[in-house]
This record gives C-alpha cells, structure tokens and sequence, in this order.
C-alpha cells in the first residue's frame, strides 16, 4: 500500500531524521530528565493551507473505467492534519493564507460559514484575510450595499464573529481614519505559546484586492504596502516577546522548481509578491512564511527564509519543519526542513502513488488502494463529514437543477491564452448587451464546461461569481486605451472579446497591446462612440481597468444590470436562442507578435 506520491515517503524520513535525538529523548522532544529536555531544539511544525476557495468536498475525476478517484476536501484534509499532530503532539500551527471562500455552492450559499465551521473543527491558528473574503459583501443574498441600512462588509464580519481563530491582515486600514478596522478584533497579529515557544503570526493582504474584488465592497479601506506594514507587525512581535514570527500572507510568488528549495534562479519576480516583500525585510525579522493567490505550489528559502505556497482548492498543504533553541531562544535555520505541496488523498493508485485525477485519466489500469501518511493509514475524518451534510445536501439539490441547454462539445478555459470557454462567454455578453463589443476577464472563468446536457452545477463551477451584465459607452480611443489596461499586467493574462481581434506582444508588460481592431480587421474609431458590454466587476474598475473607469462621467457607466442577468443567466438565455445547444466558437481572434520566448521568463 503506498502514500499519495514518494514525496510523502522523503516527508517522513526527513521529519523522522529531523526529531531524530539522544535515547532520553520521547518523540515530543521532551527528554526523561529536564536538562535532556532542555538541550534539544524545540520542534514546530507548521502546516500551510491557502486558496481553499470554499473547495470543503474533494474534487472527483471519472475514469475510463469508471471508476471516481477523489483529490482533497475537508475530511481528508482533517486525517492529514491529525496524523501530523500525532507526530509532533501539541507542536502544530495550522494556518491559512487566505481565499477561504467563493467558489463553491456549499460556501456561497452559507456565505462562507461552512468553511469556518470546518476551520473550527481543524483547530486553525489563524488565517490571512484575502481578497475574495469580500466578496459576498452584506449579509443576505446582495453582493453589493444598495442602501445606507446595508454593510457591504456584513457577510466578512459575521465571519469574523464566527470563527474561533483571528483573520488577520496587518496592512489593512479603515480609508477615513487610517487606523486598523475595528470589526477586526486584532492589530493584524496574534501571538500564541506552542511547546513552550512564544510564535508571533502576521496576517498580510494582497495589495491588488480593491482589483481582485467588487471594488465597491472595499471602498472604504485601504490596503498598504505589503513590506512596511509586515515591518511594524513584526518589531511589534519581537516587543510583545516573539520568539518565532511567521507571516500569513494572502501574496504569492511562482518559483516552478520545487524539487531544489535552496535554488530561486527561476523564480519569476513579475509574479511574486510575496518575494518583493521578503525584499523589504531585514535579514532575521521573519522566520517563516505561508503565503497564497497565485494558486502555485512554492517551497524555497528566500533569503534563508522558507516560504511555502499550494495550488490549493483544498487539494494539497505544505508543511516547513522549525527547530527553535532552547537555550537561545531562536529558529535554527540550518535544522528547518520544508514540503511545498503534499497532494491529500484518500485512496491513491497503487502503481503511480497518485489520486490526480489528470494523470489517472491517461493511465490504461488503475487500482485504487487506501493511502498512508506518516506511517498510517489515511481515514477521512466522519464528524467532517457530518459537519458537511447539511450544507452539502441543500448545494446538492441546488446543483442537480437542468438547465435546459446543453454544450456541443467540451469547452476549456484559459487565463494566458485565447480559450473557446472565454469567446463563448464574450458572445453572451454582446449578444444579451446588443453591443457592438465585449470585454470578459479571465479570471471570472473558475472550471471547464463539459459536452452535453448542463446543470446549473457545472455552469456554477465555471461562473461562481455573481457579476452582472454592465454596459460602457466608449470612445474607440478609450476603447483601445481599456484593452491596453487589461493586458498591461505581469500576469500574462489574455481577455477575452467578441466582436474584436487583437495582436499582443508574447510577452507580458505594459505595452504588450500592439493593436485592436473590429472583428474583420475594420479600424476602431478614436472619435467614435462604441457600446461595449463586460462583467461588472470590470466596469466598476476591477482587473486594473480603475484608471480609465474614473475618468468616465457617470452617464457613460450603466451598472444596471443588463435585462437584470448575471453572467450565468447571460449563458442560459444565449443557448435557448440558439436551440438549446451552446457553440463552440473557433479561436484566433487574439495573434501576437514578437520574440519566442521572453526575457527572464520561466520555462
């Protein structure tokens, strides 16, 4: 019987190396006599979730045979982290670098409440508020305040009410005063005692949230650089008698090898934020950081110090092992070990170790056995799943309801590339808009959709946002100058549009737009005026489009909701007028020009 991958078997030799002390020595590192136990190195292990996304089921894959192999969720994500307590007892933090919610029927039906039931359960120690945390804005079935009796942080607040562990961010300040939200409960901090150690936690936000959210739900905040502010929380750490401080931080990076920790030569800085923050410190302030939002499994020593990241959904966690000196009082760098991504898996095919469902599907014979972790067999965890029931039955119901439209064929998504899922989308929006173009942002795009008759369950998973249909009245020169915004990013992403074709430069930067035409190749008048239709995430300014959307006057910008639909809505009404069968429109609507390969890009 194997674990989920040989990774997992090298985890627990090294954690077995790690703890490795004198006969005296009981596996807690707590020796037979006090001086024995006072002379061996304090052992913390910390655990790393992020970018859960409401993911509390496991993900399934249908194999050629049919069988159903599962990735992650919350029950089994509970037997992983029992299993880890159990060899290192009372010496865990279990943390989380943010994105708790959105994405899932069972989260946003609770608004996110059934998350924090799980994370009560699990014992977190605290988690980084991220950007989709303000998501679902006042409580009830809103996303957005639309009176002065409406919070548009209620649903974050009932949340943070909620939960039996602190969210924090210390660069998050209220935008009238300056000071930290009181609704809060925490300086962005937390200090807690682990096997006798004082570790202090900070909290960070990425600073790009009021972009990667409705920015109208966090209008009245304001998100401070990442550096300064994690500066100050932890000299307030070390004040308050920190030992150990650990960054929680919903900023990422991407560092593609993971298989030499101590090598960050391929490390893209366009993407890393968290990396630039790490920058900003000096040597010796922070000893360890979980980090989040680039959805990239990460595990290097920046700097010397270790920062993990998975590609979350609940389908993995990382774990960095600390030994602190008992004497001193301080991490022992040398003695730190870290796992960037171990994969959570109940049952695992017996010949490759694996229960990704991406892999197996290629696999000609699978054969599901029980996983082990640690020594131990894997059990998904029954008060979770009971914990779940409800939630999930009430998701399930909602899930099952027929559409009445099907999909001609498999659609896919693509955030850096031209995708057939996107045009389709960008052809509902010009078409339920009656407008001569549309602009759709990839990140809104969660999941593929598959052939054949649709539940609003598949669509759900595609489209879990609740964006509307929005309309700009656009010069042909602002028209140009909003598709130069949104492709101007270190991202890479590629937009969507219909009723448009663009050429982008292969690499991604401020100037990566080279030109834009109508569908056809006909010019975009500077002069004249043209009715574009985009999600309404994008005409409220999101994905980096708040230049050019402040200097519109209020008339140009229609929020209402075109003939009161949002995006999925736009999708039903698009295939009903189309016989009830979705098409697959072609690419090659975006070209692009310039070198093959970029400079300083990972390959």
């Amino acid at each position: 019987m194997r674990s989920p991958r040989p990774v997992l078997v090298a985890l627990a030799a090294v954690i077995a190396a790690c703890a490795s002390t004198p006969p005296t020595s009981t596996p807690d590192g707590v020796g037979s006599t006090a001086s024995a136990a006072s002379a061996q190195p304090v052992r913390l292990t910390l655990v790393g979730l992020n970018d859960l996304h409401g993911h509390v089921e496991p993900g399934r894959t249908v194999l050629k045979d049919g069988q159903v192999v599962e990735e992650g969720g919350a029950a089994t994500l509970a037997a992983y982290v029992a299993r880890l307590r159990a060899d290192n007892p009372g010496g865990v933090l279990l943390v989380d670098g943010g994105d708790l919610f959105q994405g899932t029927l069972p989260s946003n039906l609770t608004e996110g409440a059934i998350v924090v039931d799980v994370y009560n359960h699990l014992g977190v120690t605290a988690a980084a508020i991220g950007n989709h945390e303000f998501d679902y804005g006042p409580v009830g079935p809103g996303t957005m305040a639309k009176g002065p009796g409406e919070d548009s942080l209620g649903a974050l607040k009932a949340r943070v009410a909620q939960a039996r562990f602190p969210l924090l961010s210390a660069n998050l300040r209220e935008a009238a005063t300056g000071q930290r939200p009181a609704w809060m409960g925490n300086d962005g901090t937390a200090l807690v005692t682990v096997k006798g150690v004082k570790v202090g936690l900070l909290g960070l936000t990425t600073e790009s949230t009021p972009e990667a959210t409705n920015p109208v739900n966090v209008a009245s905040l304001r998100f401070l650089p990442l550096a300064p502010a994690a500066l100050e929380a932890a000299r307030s750490l070390r004040a308050r008698g920190a030992e150990v401080v650990i960054v929680v931080a919903h900023a990422g990076g991407k560092c593609p090898d993971v298989t030499n920790p101590r090598d960050t030569s391929r490390c893209d800085r366009g993407d890393s934020e968290i990396l630039d923050m790490l920058d900003g410190l000096p040597p010796g302030m922070v000893d360890a950081v979980v980090a989040g939002h680039t959805h990239q499994a990460l595990g290097v020593f920046y700097g010397g110090v270790p920062v993990i990241e998975t590609s979350g959904m609940a389908r993995s966690l990382g774990v960095v092992e600390l030994y602190v000196d008992p004497a001193g009082r301080r991490v022992l760098p040398e003695r730190t070990r870290l796992q960037a991504s171990i994969p959570l898996c109940a049952k695992v095919d017996t010949a490759s170790g694996t229960c990704d469902g991406r892999k197996l599907k290629e696999q000609a014979e699978v054969k599901l056995v029980q996983a082990t972790f640690l020594g131990a067999p894997v059990v998904p965890d029954a008060q979770v799943e009971q914990l779940l029931a409800p939630a999930l039955k009430t998701a399930r119901e909602t899930q099952l309801h027929p559409l009445g439209i099907s999909a001609a064929a498999p659609l896919t998504r693509g955030y850096a590339q031209e995708s057939a899922l996107g045009n389709l989308l960008a052809d509902a929006l010009r078409d339920a808009a009656r407008a001569d173009v549309a602009v759709m942002n990839p990140g809104g795009l969660r999941a593929d959709l598959s052939a054949g008759p649709l539940t609003f369950g598949q669509l759900y998973e595609v489209l879990p946002f609740d964006n509307t249909v929005a309309v700009l009245q656009l010069s042909g020169a602002e028209l140009r100058r909003l598709l130069e915004l949104a492709h101007a990013t270190d991202r890479g992403a590629v937009f969507p549009v219909s009723g448009l074709e663009l050429t982008l430069a292969n690499c991604p930067g401020p100037q990566r737009l080279q030109r834009a035409t109508l569908a056809g190749g006909g010019a975009l008048e500077p002069g004249k005026t043209y009715r574009v239709a985009l999600p309404d995430f994008l005409a409220r300014g999101g994905d980096g489009l708040a230049p050019l959307i402040r200097t519109l006057p209020p008339e140009r910008v229609d929020l209402t909701p075109v003939r009161g639909m949002d995006l999925r809505d736009t999708v039903i009404a698009y295939g009903k007028a189309r016989g009830g069968v979705l098409p697959v429109p072609p690419v090659g609507r975006v070209r692009y020009t310039g070198v093959a390969a970029c400079p300083g890009a990972v390959r």
